[in-house]
């Protein structure tokens, strides 16, 4: 019998909340040749909050992860949150990426470095944001891209606090349409423990405009600094 010579694999890194419960959903970006590495931040017992996304956004806590990950030589390593990374501004997101990196990732992104690298990609600089957070934690990120010179020009959230990753496509599709406006150049949808992998080409296909989500933005860009393409049809990042 003939044998198939061995896959060779491009490993990244990821680092996840406590929390996290979608896995299988970063995986659906993924070609067969490139291997997932997760890990979680230590559990608190917190809900998804403001002062979670405080504890979870310490960059000597992120960086304590990143290192559990060092053994298997992932080529970048993403710290998968939304809130996370963006609670400390635009500075305290860049002190997240340095923290990896100085903790041996060879380089490092976050989910909402991501989204910024994801945006002038695209060339976007207004937008609406859909979250499933309280308004306080929305309003965070709303503040985080107007510091980026990103105009968040409509949001709505669900004011959830825990089990996010229970939310049925339906009530994303709706609350994307409902906060859509014309003159919002895309519509982002934060938070990675929130599904979104088969509602965003329909989205796009719906609103004519880039739909963003936190999962997309982070594995496409983790993806891209690997040098492998992320998977996801219809999906207009995904062919920029």
């Amino acid at each position: 019998m003939i044998q198939a010579p061995p896959l060779l694999q491009t490993g990244i890194g990821v680092v996840a909340p406590y929390d996290f419960a979608l896995d299988r959903e970063l995986w659906r970006w993924v070609p067969d040749d490139v291997s997932l590495y997760l890990t979680r931040l230590p559990y608190v017992p917190l809900a998804a909050t403001v002062e979670m996304a405080m504890h979870i956004s310490s960059p000597a806590l992120v960086a304590r992860s990143a290192i559990d990950v060092l053994a298997v030589s992932p080529l970048v390593t993403a710290y998968a949150c939304t809130s996370g990374s963006f609670i400390g501004g635009v500075a305290g997101e860049a002190r997240m990426v340095a923290a990896m990196e100085d903790a041996g990732a060879p380089t490092a992104v976050t989910t909402s470095g991501a989204l910024l690298i994801a945006l002038r990609q695209l060339g976007l600089t207004r937008i609406a944001a859909v979250t499933p957070y309280t308004e306080d934690l929305t309003d965070g990120l709303v503040a985080y891209l107007a510091e980026a010179e990103v105009e968040v020009v409509a949001t709505a959230g669900l004011g959830l606090t825990s089990e996010i990753w229970t939310v049925p496509y339906e009530t994303t599709r709706d609350l994307v349409r409902d906060t859509d406006t014309p003159d919002a150049q895309a519509v982002f949808v934060s938070c990675t423990n929130l599904p979104t992998y088969d509602v965003i080409a329909i989205l796009e296909a719906e609103l004519g405009k880039p739909v963003l989500t936190a999962n997309q933005v982070t594995m496409w860009s983790a993806l891209t600094i690997a040098g492998r393409p992320a998977i996801g049809p219809g999906q207009r990042l995904l062919a920029a």
